[in-house]
C-alpha cells in the first residue's frame, strides 16, 4: 500500500507530541475514573467510529455566483480518492469515500475499487445527480427528473439510478442516496399532490431494483433549486415516502436542509422510532443549506444529535445501522483541511455523548428533574476529548495533529506542480 503522505513525516511529528499526550491522556484518565468511566474503554469506541468523505468534497465548492480553484485541486476521480487518502491516513475516521455518478464515471469500476483499496480506501453510498443535465443527454431536467410531468424524463432519471446501482455493487457499496432538486418556483407550476404522486411511482422502479442487502437512503431538503416548493422537502415527506417505499427505504438527515432553529435532534429521535433513519451527511448552517464545515456554527446540535443515536443505538429497531457521511461545501478554504477538522468535530461529539451518565439523565426525566437532567448532558459536552481522539488516531497510525502533519507534508503544494489547474466557474461543483 502506497499512501500519499510520508510514514516518516506523521512518525517524528508524533513523537514530538507523545510525551505531552500521555500526559494530558493520564490527566484525563483520572478525572473520568472518578465517575466510574474507562477511558480506554472510550478510545476503543473512537477508535471503532468512521464517517465516509465525499468524492466531491476534495474540491473547491462555490456559491451560485462564482467558484474560486485552488492550485492542485483534483480534476478525476483518481486525483479525488488520492486527497481522500491523505484524509484518512491522518485522520484515521474516514475510510470510506462515497461517489457522485456520473461526475466519477469510469471505465473499469473493478480497477476504480483496486485503486482505492491500494490508498486505504473503500466505498460508501453511491449518489445520482438527476438535478443537472449532462452531454448528450436526451431529456432536461429543468422541469424535475423523479417527479417531473413528461414520462420519458422520469424513466430516463430512474434508469440513471439503476445504473448507479449497478455501479455500486461492482465497487462494494450497499446503499443508493436519492436527492431530486424536484419541485416549483411558481404558484400554480405544477399540481403538488399529482408531483408527489410521480416522485412514489419512480422511486418505486428505483427500489424494485435495489439488490437484497441494499438500502435507498431517501435526503429531503427544504429549499433550492426550487424556492417555492420542494416534492420531499422535509423529514415528514421524507419518511411517508420511505414508509410506501418498503422497508429497503431510509430516511437520510442532512444537517443543513433545515428550516433555522429547526429541533434536528427530535427528527433523528422520531425517525428512529419509525425505524426509517438511514443515515446523516454532515456540515453546518448558519442562514439556510449553507454546508458549512461541521461544527463550525452549532456544534452542541451536533452533540446533541449524537446523543440521540447513542439514545437509538441503546434500544435498537431491526435495521438500524445509520450511514455517516461529511458533505460540505468548500469555499476558501482547503478542502482537505476542512476535512480533517470537520471528521475530528464530529468525532468528538461522538465520544462525548458516549461520556453522558444515562443512569443520571434518565433519572432525572423520570422525576422531571430539568436541571439536573440537562447537566447531565451539559457535564459530558463540557469535557475535553481531544486526548482520546489523538491517541486513538496515534495508534492507528494518524497523526497527533492532523493539520500540522497536513502542512509540513506540503502535499498541497506538489499537488499543484502535478495536477492540470481547474478553471473558473460557477457553482457548487
Amino acid at each position: 500500500m502506497t499512501l500519499p503522505i510520508s510514514a516518516d513525516l506523521i512518525a517524528t511529528r508524533n513523537a514530538v507530541h507523545a510525551e505531552a499526550l500521555e500526559d494530558d491522556y493520564a490527566a484525563l484518565g483520572r478525572k473520568l475514573a472518578r465517575t466510574g468511566i474507562d477511558i480506554d474503554a472510550i478510545k476503543d469506541r473512537v477508535a471503532g467510529f468512521s464517517v465516509a468523505v465525499p468524492s466531491w468534497g476534495a474540491g473547491r465548492g462555490g456559491t451560485r455566483f462564482a467558484k474560486f480553484p485552488i492550485p492542485g485541486e483534483p480534476t478525476n476521480i483518481h486525483e479525488k480518492l488520492e486527497d481522500c487518502a491523505v484524509i484518512q491516513q491522518l485522520g484515521r475516521v474516514t475510510p470510506r469515500v462515497s461517489p457522485h455518478f456520473p461526475w466519477d464515471k469510469v471505465s473499469d469500476y473493478k480497477a476504480l475499487r483496486e485503486e482505492a483499496a491500494s490508498l486505504g480506501l473503500g466505498f460508501d453510498a453511491v449518489n445520482s445527480n438527476t438535478f443537472q443535465d449532462q452531454a448528450g443527454q436526451a431529456h432536461t431536467y429543468a422541469n424535475g427528473s423523479l417527479a417531473a410531468q413528461d414520462a420519458a424524463t422520469r424513466q430516463q432519471a430512474v434508469d440513471h439510478n439503476i445504473e448507479c446501482i449497478e455501479i455500486g455493487v461492482q465497487l462494494g457499496s450497499t446503499d443508493l442516496t436519492v436527492w431530486v432538486g424536484d419541485g416549483t418556483n411558481f404558484p400554480g407550476q405544477q399540481d403538488l399532490g399529482r408531483s408527489l404522486d410521480r416522485y412514489l411511482e419512480a422511486a418505486s422502479k428505483i427500489y424494485a431494483a435495489l439488490p437484497d442487502d441494499w438500502r435507498m437512503l431517501l435526503e429531503h431538503k427544504m429549499f433550492e433549486p426550487a424556492f417555492y416548493s420542494t416534492v420531499i422537502s422535509d423529514w415528514g415527506s421524507s419518511v411517508l415516502a420511505a414508509q410506501e417505499l418498503g422497508p429497503k427505504a431510509k430516511c437520510l438527515v442532512d444537517l443543513g436542509h433545515h428550516a433555522p432553529n429547526v429541533n434536528i435532534e427530535q427528527i433523528v429521535a422520531r425517525l428512529h422510532r419509525f425505524g426509517k433513519l438511514g443515515g446523516f451527511h454532515f456540515n453546518d448552517s448558519k442562514y439556510g443549506d449553507d454546508d458549512l464545515d461541521s461544527g463550525s456554527i452549532n456544534p452542541h446540535q451536533l452533540f446533541l444529535v449524537f446523543n440521540e443515536l447513542v439514545e437509538a443505538e441503546l434500544n435498537p429497531k431491526e435495521g438500524f445501522n445509520p450511514s455517516y457521511m461529511i458533505d460540505q461545501s468548500h469555499n476558501v478554504t482547503d478542502p482537505i483541511e476542512s476535512m480533517l477538522s470537520s471528521a475530528e468535530t464530529i468525532t468528538q461529539c461522538f465520544a462525548k455523548a458516549q461520556l453522558v451518565d444515562r443512569a443520571a439523565l434518565h433519572a432525572a426525566q423520570e422525576a422531571n428533574d430539568t436541571m439536573m437532567a440537562f447537566q447531565a448532558l451539559r457535564r459530558a459536552y463540557n469535557l475535553d476529548v481531544a486526548p482520546i481522539l489523538a491517541k486513538a488516531r496515534m495508534e492507528a497510525g494518524g497523526a497527533v495533529d492532523v493539520l500540522e502533519a497536513y502542512r509540513l507534508s506540503q502535499y498541497r503544494s506538489r499537488k499543484a506542480q502535478e495536477r492540470k489547474a481547474v478553471g473558473l466557474g460557477a457553482g457548487i461543483v
